[in-house]
């Protein structure tokens, strides 16, 4: 009896339960994986759920066309199971015998023993028939109808490409603090050590790494030398180009990677703010590690949308708003999005948007900067979001950004998920006429 096995499997099931019921599958792995120290155990654990989110209306269609009748509503347990199940065969290609028989015991570990006989039976003839296929774009695409008729109709040349990046996985991004050298040096050692990495020629700091390794372990951690970053989060702060000596707020700045880099450029006074006290400590973690002293920027837990406080300064040389979105760009990373998010949902974040660019507005001093980004791929909270701004804002122009920051979309920039092994990022630099 393989109790490792199946105690791996019960988390799996545990974890895309909780998915499945509104839960961020971030959230759900740091708790499921603490029951496990072996590394290797957490890769397989993170694989099983991350994969049956990932696809979950294909494996939903399939377990359909097995069984005479669902579980999903009266015993969503051994559903979730169901599905880690034909993960495990059909997207991992696990060996059968042990994943149909660790399956089978997690089912008896999570009180379930009498749908044992049935897991087994539909996960056996799943290897004899393999997986249904169906010919509905949106489950064989694994997304939500409503997001893919969004995506063909802002994107009809591009929309399959973002679709087939949204469905697989992402490669870690770094980041190298400080100048050219330091990146060459953590190559160097990256190569030293055998670690298969690629250096960026779009952004500075940035190197991938092709291999499967947690960042802990990446040789200059713990010396502060390295930070995780995606390579299309590196570039908002590269197109706001702080200079030394100049008065820089981040509106949403957790959990301050972009912070970081603002920080590095020198400037006179950096206001970080973020609506939710608890992030906060994210970025003192992230600063302390890369050895800012602890009163390097001022943090505040404030509403954005709102004027500043009296007691904070009234106007700013340059503003990064990292705008609250659809994450639509990142569901690579995080594909619980494609499950979580409606289409509804995109109306309330503009007016969120919308109120957090007034205010920006209103503290950014004449001939100052302002970088608008999101990691939506959505013209909605992009391209049509700055274009109406700039209507109702004649003392408002857009200034223009190079190919680094995507294709063209209105006065702005898009890169699309898997460009170039990034996310998909919005970014519009706009500046206040004097």
């Amino acid at each position: 009896m393989n109790t490792a096995g199946a105690q791996l499997r019960v988390s799996a099931a545990r974890a895309v339960h909780q998915v499945l019921q509104g839960r961020s599958l971030k959230a759900v792995l740091a708790q499921e994986r603490t029951a496990f120290a072996d590394g290797r155990d957490r890769a397989l654990l993170e694989a099983m759920t991350v994969g049956t989110i990932r696809h979950r209306r294909s494996l939903e269609f399939a377990l359909g066309r097995f069984l005479s009748k669902p579980l999903a509503q009266s015993e969503p347990l051994s559903h979730a199971l169901l599905l880690v199940g034909l993960t495990q065969l059909h997207l991992l290609m696990l060996a059968p015998h042990a994943a149909v028989s660790a399956t089978v015991e997690a089912a008896r570990e999570l009180g379930k023993a009498a749908h044992a006989g049935l897991i087994n039976a539909v996960l056996r003839r799943s290897q004899r028939e393999g997986l249904p296929v169906s010919d509905d774009i949106g489950i064989h695409e694994n997304h939500p109808d409503w997001l893919l008729t969004r995506l063909r109709a802002d994107w009809p040349e591009a929309w399959a490409d973002i679709v087939a990046a949204n469905n697989r996985v992402a490669p870690l991004w770094l980041r190298i603090p400080g100048a050219a050298q330091q990146r060459d040096a953590s190559a160097a050692q990256l190569q030293a050590q055998g670690i298969a990495h690629r250096i960026s020629e779009i952004a500075p700091q940035a190197i991938r790494i092709d291999d499967a390794i947690a960042p802990t372990q990446l040789p200059g951690w713990l010396e502060g030398r390295v930070a995780v970053q995606d390579l299309s989060a590196q570039l908002p702060a590269i197109a706001l180009a702080v200079k030394a000596g100049e008065t820089v707020w981040d509106m949403c700045a957790a959990p301050g990677g972009k912070s970081a880099q603002l920080l590095e450029a020198a400037p006179a006074m950096l206001l970080l703010t973020d609506n939710e006290a608890d992030r906060l400590p994210k970025i003192k973690e992230l600063f302390a590690r890369l050895g800012f002293a602890e009163d390097a920027a001022a943090l505040q837990t404030l509403d954005a949308t709102q004027p500043l406080p009296e007691s904070l300064p009234q106007q700013f040389d340059a503003i990064l708003l990292d705008a609250p979105c659809s994450a639509t760009g990142i569901i690579r990373r995080q594909p619980d999005v494609k499950w979580h998010r409606r289409e509804k949902d995109i109306g309330t974040l503009n007016t969120l948007q919308w109120r957090l660019l007034k205010n920006a507005w209103r503290h950014l001093r004449p001939g100052g900067r302002l970088l608008y980004s999101t990691c939506s791929v959505l013209k909605a909270e992009n391209e049509s979001l700055i274009a109406q701004f700039l209507q109702q804002h004649a003392d408002a122009k857009a200034l223009p950004l190079d190919a680094r920051f995507g294709r063209v979309s209105g006065v702005g920039r898009q890169r699309m998920p898997g460009e170039d092994d990034g996310d998909g990022f919005f970014y519009a630099l706009l500046e206040r006429n004097v």
